[in-house]
């Protein structure tokens, strides 16, 4: 007897990140895909059908079959490629919203002291600020429950605060300087999720967009920047990609459509089972004169380099910074009936030149493609640019220029910029591990907050005369004695000093005003981004 089963595959569901940190790229198709699978005797299926029921009625001891047909999925999916994964109906949900662009929730930003939730700030016109909750507040209990003070983890305070839109939820709230607990209800609503992270002029006619990651709305987020900084005098653009894992390809394609004539190619995919398929710019574009700098790194990946692939490829503009991350395979979601996926590869994508820009891995080895960065720095790859070899067969030329480029492994920058490792202490990176940075940030802004916005109206007064006081910087080192972090002599304190100062001013701005505010000042010593004011 042969047994035939049928599986649906959503393919223009959302995605999220792939098993080492970043976002999958989407094939975007429309229709809903059958796939026919033989379970007859002659069929390897047989095989693992038979072994799931052996177990379930036979074995010994009671076992969880939901878990192990979940093992057995990941036990196939790991023997493939790196981006190849399977998440369950949580990790789905969780992974998706950076890309969809909102979620239901009570709308604000908050961070965990020792074992309660600070406000930091309540999303703009979002349901909290409506209530009257502000920055600097402490939800203690959810519906009478308490929150704080009983180690309750941040995911199960996550569950509690967020639930449908148009759900209520009872929050009590200590306040500084009000003797009684206050009581709100708020209304949850749509919480939108932005996906730019900085729009602002960073010199005269310059402006300067950062790109958290490829979403649903970012597109729309990104020209709403592209129309802002028009009016204030926007010639030239830097676009900045660094840290950008991806995301969805539409909105890449839609971004670098801006810059590229009629007709000009963005990228391609293709694989085993899927024709080439080609996306072409409109010649539509907002962007499509003056010059473009776009920042990439090593953590630049997949929807982010496409853009950076095109721009490069088409002569458009100039690439700054270090070797992206090199993630060259598409993914199509598999929808499960109990809201698990699975996320398979089924394509490459291909930049105009014809490159592959996915870096070499050996299928089942995920050990050592998440050692890619280590590596690097070991080969000496991210300090020195003549660390970084390609194969000659590896070449391809840009169309315009006829410059040469590589595939094989990211997107090679044309202006290197090496990764500064003077700045970055190995006493500055053991502070920021254990969260000692972040924390006496949150504390100095709790305790400090309403003198600073009496005393800073407004950031360009806080940027021109804020100075991290020494106090602040006293208690981090204290802290890291307690917990055994120290330099290793004064000239590495004395180095880690002027990034730890520009770090805290940033986090104060950001927990302040916004992100926007974070990276004006953070941009004003990120190497990679004086380089490219340096090229304009």
């Amino acid at each position: 007897m042969k047994l035939f089963y049928r599986i649906k595959t959503n393919c223009s569901l959302p995605i999220g990140r792939a098993g080492v940190g970043l976002f999958l790229l989407l094939l975007p198709l429309t229709s809903t895909a059958q796939f026919r699978i033989n379970l007859g005797g002659d069929s390897p299926l047989r095989k693992l059908n038979l072994a799931e029921m052996a177990i379930t009625n036979l074995y010994v001891d009671t076992v969880n079959t939901e878990k192990l047909v979940e093992d057995g999925i990941r036990g196939m999916l790991k023997g493939l490629d790196p981006h190849s994964t399977y998440a369950t109906a949580k990790e789905v949900k969780a992974m998706n919203e950076p890309l969809q662009g909102n979620f239901d929730g009570i709308g604000v930003q908050f961070n965990m002291v020792e074992d309660t939730l600070i406000v930091i700030q309540p999303v703009v016109n979002g349901p909290s600020e409506k209530v009257g909750i502000l920055a600097g507040d402490r939800i203690v209990n959810v519906n009478d429950t308490a929150i704080a003070g009983v180690k309750m983890s941040k995911e199960e305070i996550m569950k509690r605060l967020r639930g449908p839109r148009g759900t209520k939820v009872k929050l009590g709230i200590v306040r500084r300087g009000v003797k009684n607990m206050l009581y709100f209800t708020v209304k949850r609503d749509k919480i939108p999720v932005h996906s730019i992270d900085a729009v602002y002029m960073i010199r005269p006619g310059v402006g300067y967009i950062r790109i958290g990651n490829f979403g649903a709305n970012t597109y729309k987020e990104f020209m709403d920047g592209v129309e802002k900084l028009k009016a204030q005098g926007m010639r030239d653009l830097i676009l900045d990609l660094e840290d950008n894992g991806g995301g969805y390809l539409q909105a890449a394609v839609k971004i670098a459509n801006e810059f590229l004539q009629s007709g000009d190619l963005i990228v391609y995919t293709e694989g085993r089972r899927q024709k080439r398929m080609d996306y072409k710019a409109d010649g539509s574009g907002k962007l499509l004169t003056g010059k473009v700098i776009v920042l990439v790194n090593e953590l630049t990946a997949s929807a982010a380099e496409i853009v950076s692939g095109a721009i490069q490829d088409q002569d458009r503009g100039t690439i700054v910074g270090r070797r992206s991350f090199g993630k060259g395979l598409v993914q199509r979601p598999v929808d499960l009936p109990d809201g698990s996926m699975i996320r398979l590869t089924i394509a490459h994508y291909y930049t105009p030149a014809g490159r592959c820009i996915q870096k070499p891995y050996k299928k089942g080895e995920l050990k050592e493609y998440e050692m890619d960065f280590e590596n690097r720095l070991k080969h000496g790859e991210l300090t020195n640019r003549d660390s970084i070899h390609f194969d000659d067969s590896l070449k391809c030329y840009t169309l315009r220029r006829h410059r040469t480029v590589y595939g094989g492994g990211g997107i090679m920058p044309d202006e290197f910029v090496p990764l500064d490792t003077m700045q970055y202490t190995r006493f500055h990176r053991q502070l920021s591990a254990k969260s000692i940075i972040i924390t006496a940030n949150l504390r100095y802004i709790d305790n400090n907050r309403k003198l600073l916005k009496k005393n800073y109206p407004d950031f360009v007064s806080f940027n021109r005369q804020f100075e991290v006081p020494q106090s602040l910087i006293d208690q981090i080192i204290a802290e890291g004695e307690k917990q055994k972090v120290k330099p290793k002599d004064d000239e590495e304190l004395r180095r880690t000093l002027p990034y730890l100062r520009l770090q805290l001013k940033s986090l104060i701005a950001r927990d302040l005003w916004e992100m926007n505010e974070y990276y004006q000042i953070m941009n004003t010593q990120n190497p990679i981004v004086q380089r490219a004011l340096q090229l304009l």
